[in-house]
């Protein structure tokens, strides 16, 4: 028994020792390895890094730069502002009623077509035009074809629909809209209300829908032609009376 016990010793000794003359040989032929490994070029990389960077932040800043505002006002005041794409990129409420229905409605990203559709087809827009409200739609818009075009659409997609009006505008003329809180279907009657009303605050506006709006404006018009008609009339009367007292 210790007989076999000892071979067996024998027999693991002769493999260690193989083993670590075979490593030796390996090192001495290698010299152990000192060859450093050739360093990956990574430099080579990177032009098509910068490649990659660059096309993902002009198409990130391409499709996310608004080319047209469209502006929406019932009561609910809201804009939206579309891409180069057509698509939806942002909405914005100018007013509490313009928040809440942005709120329900999920339209970023849609085509501005199909965003429209989808708002003049909420339950609170129904309801307002089939109560004789007036909602108007105003495209503004840097690039002058594309705004055109997307007039032209909603123009005869709304052509059967009920007290509804569309308008075309510059772009320059929304950002004064914007300084004051206003959506530019509201601030457009806003100035024309002042023109004839100049104690009229952009508060009071705010807060107004467009029926009562474009009530207020005819009523202002009537009124102030009214005074015209009396003023000439007044002066005719003194001057005809001059005219016979000589």
């Amino acid at each position: 028994m210790n007989e076999k016990i000892k071979k067996a010793f024998d027999q693991i000794q002769a493999e260690d020792e193989l083993k670590n003359k075979t490593k030796d040989f390996i090192l001495n032929k290698t010299n152990g390895y000192n060859q450093k490994p050739k360093k990956t070029r990574y430099w080579r990389l990177v032009p098509i890094a910068i490649c990659v960077l660059f096309a993902f932040w002009g198409g990130y800043w391409l499709y996310f730069t608004p080319t047209v505002e469209i502006s929406m006002d019932v009561n609910p005041s809201i804009e939206l502002s579309v891409n180069r794409f057509d698509r939806v990129i942002s909405v914005t409420g100018y007013n509490d009623d313009g928040q809440e229905l942005i709120e329900s409605l999920d339209i970023k990203h849609m085509n501005y077509n199909d965003a429209i559709d989808k708002i003049l087809n909420s339950q609170d827009i129904i309801e307002l035009l089939s109560n004789n409200e007036v909602m108007t739609i105003c495209v503004i818009g840097k690039d002058g074809k594309q705004s055109t075009r997307i007039f032209s659409n909603i123009e005869s997609s709304t052509a059967k629909t009920e007290n509804t009006y569309c308008y075309h505008a510059q772009m320059e003329e929304v950002e004064e809209a914007h300084d004051v809180g206003l959506s530019y279907g509201k601030y457009k009657a806003y100035l024309k209300i002042k023109s004839l009303d100049p104690d009229i605050t952009l508060e009071q506006v705010q807060e107004m829908t467009m029926k009562e709006i474009h009530d207020l404006i005819h009523s202002l018009s009537n009124n102030n032609q009214n005074d015209t008609d009396a003023d000439q009339h007044g002066h005719q009367g003194s001057h005809h009376g001059h005219h016979g007292h000589k």
